[in-house]
């Protein structure tokens, strides 16, 4: 196994050193576009592919960008569904991060003449 492999598959996205202290104090919005993302069907076991976007206004914590990028291709080995998925990265984001707002956008590439987007925004709730 390659040492990014084994980073990925050992990856735990609750680790406290993926969240760093926010040191402003002002409402700034961190906007992050996540191109590559990739899971698997949990029904044929095709790959998906998604551009994943992540916006939201800090409180106490950022996350830190490469742990991001090895959360979001951790699913890349996962059967799971665009709902599940979208909404996995989405709690575990918000729980740990506890932002003042945070959206979610999760644009998935048709496959069989079916174009999914799935946005969850912490506003809404």
């Amino acid at each position: 196994m390659k040492y990014g492999e084994k980073e990925i598959q050992e990856f735990d996205i609750n680790a406290e050193k993926n969240f760093w202290p926010n040191e402003h104090e002002k409402n700034y919005t961190i906007n992050i576009e996540l191109p590559e993302f990739m899971c698997l069907c949990p029904r044929s076991g095709y790959p998906d592919f998604a551009i994943m976007k992540l916006s939201y206004v800090p409180d106490k914590k950022v996350i830190e960008l490469k742990a991001l990028k090895l959360y979001i291709n951790s699913f890349m080995y996962r059967h799971i569904s665009h709902e599940n998925s979208a909404n996995e990265i989405f709690d575990a984001l918000y729980s740990r991060l506890k932002p003042k707002s945070m959206k979610l956008i999760a644009d998935f590439n048709p496959r069989g003449n079916v174009h999914t987007i799935i946005e969850i925004d912490s506003d809404t709730f």
